[in-house]
């Protein structure tokens, strides 16, 4: 190992030091060889990852309960001994049993209540390693592979591009783009992979579920080009500074298949450097 990255008064390691990789134009040739921050050095910590991951997913999940009154409205009282029946409430003039959480109708023993803890909480400066690691992750080809994601085999990790990709306007010119440099394979796979929710929630405006496949990564989040992407199956897009664990690491596992503008890549390199000593 050589060099290292600093979070607080904490010492990173670097596994390796970053790689060079092309830059690409929108025809798809080279137009120079650049060098990738430092923080696509840092080890993989995938136990970090998982973490980091589950803390901002159940952040996002809404708190729900039952009504304390659930089942509980209702005449129902047991009839006593003495009947040769069982000593559960029942509806009086009918017999029915009611009330109890095995009777149709009745309360839930043990029903979800709005006071549970759902966040995983996580220190600040786990999740800040954790989004800097699964975005080294992002360079590593066995990570990216390992996510079964269909990846170039003549490219490096991640592709970069000329900031001209962004002002594209049109669906055709971005598809063109990303056939020409070899990313159009794994939106074609998510595409294939759609498939209809089983169960209820299909019923619940959730009725596809949609494999994620390149993410992008633009300067300008207000940018033409991200309107066109948002059209493509699995695609996800993102700024320098509003990139989560979210992005790079859909389900806790690292390797997300990125694109980066050129600019893109200059502000997430200002926003890591904070790790550096």
């Amino acid at each position: 190992m050589n060099g290292d990255m600093m979070i607080g008064s904490t010492i990173i390691l670097l596994s390796s030091q970053p790689p060079t990789v092309p830059l690409y134009d929108l025809e798809g040739n080279i137009v120079e060889e650049i060098q990738l921050p430092p923080v696509f050095g840092l080890i993989v910590r995938k136990d970090l990852i998982k973490r980091a991951y589950l803390s901002a997913f159940t952040a996002r999940l809404q708190p729900k309960g039952r009504d304390p009154l659930a089942g509980k409205r209702t005449t129902a009282r047991s009839f006593g001994v003495g009947l040769g029946i069982a000593r559960v409430p029942r509806i009086p003039g009918t017999g029915r049993a009611a009330l109890i959480n095995s009777a149709v109708g009745g309360r839930l023993a043990f029903p979800p209540t709005p006071e549970k803890k759902l966040h995983e909480e996580i220190n600040k400066k786990e999740m800040k390693l954790a989004v800097a690691s699964a975005l080294a992750a992002t360079a590593r080809p066995e990570f990216v592979k390992m996510r079964g994601h269909r990846v170039p085999e003549d490219k490096k990790l991640p592709i970069i591009i000329v900031d001209e990709f962004e002002k594209l306007s049109k669906a055709k010119e971005v598809r063109e783009v990303l056939k020409k440099i070899g990313l159009w394979d794994d939106i074609e796979r998510a595409k294939k992979n759609t498939r209809i929710r089983a169960g209820k929630g299909k019923m619940r405006g959730r009725r596809y579920k949609k494999p994620k496949s390149i993410l992008v990564i633009v300067s300008n989040p207000q940018a033409e080009v991200t309107d066109v992407l948002d059209n493509f199956p699995g695609v996800d897009v993102a700024s320098p500074w509003s990139l989560n664990i979210l992005h790079l690491a859909p389900g806790g596992v690292p390797g997300r298949l990125t694109l980066i503008t050129a600019q893109a890549l200059n502000e997430l390199a200002k926003r890591f450097e904070v790790l550096m000593p």
